[in-house]
Order: structure tokens, then sequence, then C-alpha cells
């Protein structure tokens, strides 16, 4: 299937009295593609995931998904269209096993409550689905373990395993390596690209490395504006990346 616009922002602006923290960024994201933002501390790169997924309110400009203006939606009813970012509605319930966790997305997603009262034969219903969604994100053999006692980049996986069990069409990760070892850095990036064989993902991510090795393209913003785009070869040579990266580092 050829690639089309999924989600696309126009002029999008947001201000915080007088400070603009997003000034005017155009955003297109293809169907089908891993798509980073990127851009030194103090870019705008979180301000405008809360916008896209109506954390923040726009001061000015457009959001399109799917062909459909979704400028002032609130959150739930993003999620439900497909829109879905990762740790929003994903948040593990450390006291929970990882089981029980994945259980629970795949209520929401079927529009209950977290009825954890229902009996098991109920729960139960969910557990093949579960058990594939576990698998997916190479959990298998933690089923039974408590989501808290999880090491960190494990649980970073469980909590994309819930935001699967929502089943976006579009995925927003934000900042899915941080604080993380190179063995985690490596274990969710090949969980990243393995989930995003079937939908598309936005991502913020500060580690160039994984930004390098997973995005067919790159937005890059410094001071709320978008300052580049393109394939990584392509924005890492751009003297105003150079410049911002440098910038950030001995200003």
């Amino acid at each position: 299937m050829p690639n089309d616009t999924i989600l696309e922002t126009r002029a999008l602006t947001k201000e915080f009295k007088g400070f603009v923290a997003v000034n005017g960024v155009d955003l297109k994201v293809e169907r089908g593609t891993i798509h980073a933002l990127i851009g030194p501390n103090g870019a705008g790169k979180t301000t405008c995931f809360n916008l896209l997924t109506h954390f923040l309110t726009p001061t000015r400009g457009q959001i399109v998904y799917n062909g459909e203006e979704i400028t002032g939606s609130r959150p739930a009813a993003i999620a439900r269209k497909g829109l879905v970012r990762s740790f929003q509605i994903s948040a593990v319930f450390p006291h929970l096993t990882v089981l029980e966790n994945v259980r629970i997305a795949l209520q929401v997603k079927r529009g209950l409550s977290f009825d954890f009262w229902r009996s098991q034969k109920a729960l139960a219903a969910y557990d093949a689905r579960a058990a594939e969604l576990i698998d997916a994100v190479g959990l298998a053999g933690y089923e039974s373990m408590l989501a808290g006692e999880l090491p960190y980049g494990r649980k970073r996986a469980l909590e994309i395993a819930t935001t699967l069990a929502l089943d976006p069409e579009l995925l927003l990760l934000d900042e899915p390596t941080a604080g993380m070892t190179h063995d985690d850095v490596e274990r969710v990036a090949a969980l990243i690209k393995r989930v995003a064989a079937d939908r598309t993902v936005l991502m913020v991510e500060h580690n160039l490395s994984v930004v390098s090795t997973l995005s067919d393209r790159i937005t890059v913003l410094a001071r709320g504006e978008v300052i580049a785009e393109g394939d990584y070869a392509t924005v890492s040579r751009h003297p105003a990346v150079i410049e911002a990266y440098l910038g950030s580092e001995h200003g």
C-alpha cells in the first residue's frame, strides 16, 4: 500500500503566558513509517506530543488524523480513534502481575471499567490475547511476576504491551529508551521495530543511535520550531541541526 499521511499538524502553536513553546509546527507522518521527533533539551518535543494527544490545548493551529480534524477532541476520544500515546493510558499497576496488567488494558479496549472483582472465568476470556501480547514484547515467562518487581527495561516492555492492547493504529512513544542500560536499549529498540511492522510509530527519542537505526523520517525541533526534516543522513549533516545540538551542549 502506498504511503499516505496518517497525521498532520498545520501551524501548530502553544504559548504559555507569552512564552512560545511550540511555534507554527507543520508535521506530516506517513502511514506505516517510524517517524522520530528529536531536538535538544527545551526544543518543544514533549509539548508537541502533549498537543497531539490533547493533554494540552493548542493556542493556534490544526491537528488532522486520518483525514479528520481532531483539534479540541478529548484525549480518550483520540485514543479510541487509534492514536494512542504509550505510558498515557498504560500506566502499570505495580502490585498486579504482568498478566493482570495486560488483561486490564484489554478490558479498557472493550469499553469496560477496571473490574478487579469480576470472576476469574470472565477475566480468563482475555488470557489468550494477553499471552500473545506478552510474548510479542519478550515477556513470556514473566506472566506471574509483579509488575513492580520487573527490571526497568522489562517494565517499559510491559507498558508497551498494555498500550498495544488498545490496538493503536498510530503509536506515540515518548522517550521509550530513557534511563536504560545498553542491553535494555537494544531490547526495546528491537521491540519498537517489531511492533511497527503493522502500525505507524511517532517517537520522541534522545538516543540518536536508536533514532538512526529505526527511523524512516526525522523531524528536528529547536526553540519550538522545525529546523530540519528528512532521513538521518540528511538531518545529521544539516548546519542548523549541528548548531542546535552543539549550542545546547556548550551554551
